[in-house]
């Protein structure tokens, strides 16, 4: 390895001199590239007048061409409910859901519970179920007899 310096092909104007670069100042015309930009910013702002020019008049005709529509429910205060039944847990449900079905399971307990007549002179009489079921299994159910053929 060498620790001395070394030349790398610069002139004295600091541009670097190689035997296969050559630069000219005909390489890049600008004035293409600036006619390009001029043609360019006239057509947008051409668009641009163009658009506005649209938007206006499409406005002045809707402006002279809308009517508003009436309104359907001026006179109804607040917001109206849905018609019965609605369900548990929307606006307007005043009942919670979850009470609900405990008022429900109590009632169905006490009914099933209950020992009451219901036609006394009948004898027919509402018995709990636990009764009913030790019923069954004591006497079994009633024998049922197939009905004879005619």
């Amino acid at each position: 390895m060498s620790t001395e310096h070394h030349q790398h092909g610069q002139a004295a104007s600091g541009r670097p001199v190689h035997s296969d670069v050559a630069f000219e100042p005909s390489d890049v015309r600008t004035s293409p590239i600036l006619k390009f930009l001029v043609y360019l910013g006239i057509v947008i702002a051409l668009s641009y007048v163009l658009v506005f020019g649209i938007y206006k008049g499409l406005k002045s005709y809707w402006a002279d061409t809308h009517q508003p529509p009436m309104p359907s429910r001026a006179e109804e205060p607040g917001p109206t409910m849905p018609p019965e039944p609605r369900l548990q847990g929307v606006p307007g449900h005043l009942i919670d859901p979850q009470e609900d079905y405990r008022l429900k399971v109590e009632t169905d307990r006490k009914a099933n519970d209950t020992l009451q007549w219901v036609d006394e002179k009948a004898g027919i009489a509402e018995i709990p179920v636990k009764d009913a079921m030790q019923l069954i299994v004591e006497k079994g159910f009633p024998a049922i007899t197939p009905e004879e053929k005619k």
